[in-house]
């Protein structure tokens, strides 16, 4: 995994991108870039460097310009201003087809009147490469995508899941600079994609390509990155490890976009010790700076982080059982505690599933919250 220096927003305008001696240049850099479609900005001000090897993934909501990024590194789509550049080489001024770019879309995009192999070698007979590397070269990649021998059928005679992987070995097969992938899951039944993530992420650690992933299910995100960048309306709003994402949101929208965190509004008291919450109940907060009491926060608090009984030392919130999910092993809850307030715990079941109106005490340690300032952004 990549170190946490290695994907950064980098310092704007003149040192952007800047290395020190002997660094390797980043796989992919953005530079300031806009987007604009007339009047109106699908991504503005957008930077970014993404080190060799990487596997990054650009998540949030539709319309929030995640595909519309990919498709500007592929020249799918043309930059209003900024640089793209790809191992250290500006491309956003360079044809699509002179682009080292592997392309995996949500469709699969397939040729349906060629067979698998000559759709995984169509990229290699456009750059001309002899006869005999590219049989070499496409059994090779189906032995990667674990589909050798299926060189003669038609991907009319292939599940969505095959036909995805067919997908993925005519991006690798040429051995692009960068694989883009496009929502390349969310055509799969829930079963196909979770086996496809194994797959694909096992695909890119082997080869060491540099990947970018575009996806709005956290549950992929997080489970593939080893960095994600979260974006909403076209721009930024956290880059991190996806335990830094999930665990340490850096504003509002990251908390309730990753897992639907509890957010629970108060007052500081104790120079920022500690949170009297809306409901009257006070919780004690470990906050990185003394704040004014009486000012206004929210604390954010995960669901997996809350407990069903209170630890000594722990934080105790008091309410009632409003719902349960049985999950198995857990169970979520949905509890309203001071009549004001509902929110949802993932507790592990150490006996019964609590019902529907019975008490319950939820305890939470002081160092699991994260607290917002009044705009939403996370003080530190």
């Amino acid at each position: 995994m990549p170190d946490s220096q290695e994907l950064s927003q980098p310092p704007r305008p003149a040192t952007a991108g800047a290395l020190s001696p002997g660094e390797e240049k980043p796989a992919v850099e953005f530079r300031d870039i806009d987007i604009a479609y007339g009047k109106f900005v699908a991504v503005r001000d957008f930077s970014l460097s993404i080190a060799k090897g990487s596997f990054v993934t650009l998540l949030g909501p539709s319309g929030c310009g995640k595909t519309t990024i990919l498709r500007s590194i592929a020249g799918l789509v043309d930059i209003s201003d900024g640089q793209i550049m790809i191992g250290g080489r500006r491309v956003d001024d360079v044809p699509i087809y002179k682009r080292n770019i592997g392309l995996v879309f949500q469709s699969y995009a397939l040729f349906p009147h060629k067979n698998v192999f000559d759709n995984v070698a169509f990229g290699l007979k456009y750059r001309n490469v002899p006869k005999p590397e590219i049989v070499r070269r496409v059994g090779q990649a189906l032995e990667m995508v674990r589909l050798p021998g299926s060189e003669k059928k038609l991907p009319s005679q292939l599940s969505g899941g095959q036909q995805q992987r067919i997908a993925l070995a005519r991006a690798i097969v040429f051995e692009p600079q960068v694989l883009l992938l496009d929502e390349p899951l969310s055509a799969l039944d829930a079963n196909m994609r979770e086996e496809m993530r194994v797959e694909i992420k096992k695909i890119q650690k082997e080869t060491g390509i540099t990947a970018i992933f575009v996806t709005h299910d956290q549950e992929e995100a997080l489970s593939m990155s080893d960095r994600i960048v979260v974006m909403n309306a076209g721009a930024v709003e956290q880059i991190g490890t996806p335990q830094e994402v999930y665990d340490t949101p850096a504003t509002a929208f990251v908390a309730n976009f990753l897992g639907k965190a509890n957010m629970l509004a108060g007052t500081v008291s104790r120079s920022g010790q500690a949170v009297v919450l809306a409901t009257g109940q006070t919780i004690n907060v470990a906050c990185p700076r003394p704040l004014a009491d009486g000012s206004k926060v929210t604390v954010v608090v995960r669901p997996q982080k809350l407990s069903v009984g209170a630890a000594a030392g722990a934080n105790r919130l008091s309410g009632r059982v409003v719902s349960a999910s049985y999950l198995g092993g857990s169970a979520i809850y949905e509890i309203d505690i001071g009549g004001q307030t509902n929110i949802r715990a993932n507790a592990p079941i150490s006996g019964r599933v609590l019902r529907e109106g019975e008490a319950i005490d939820l305890g939470f340690d002081p160092e699991g919250c994260v607290l917002l300032d009044e705009d939403g952004q996370r003080i530190s």
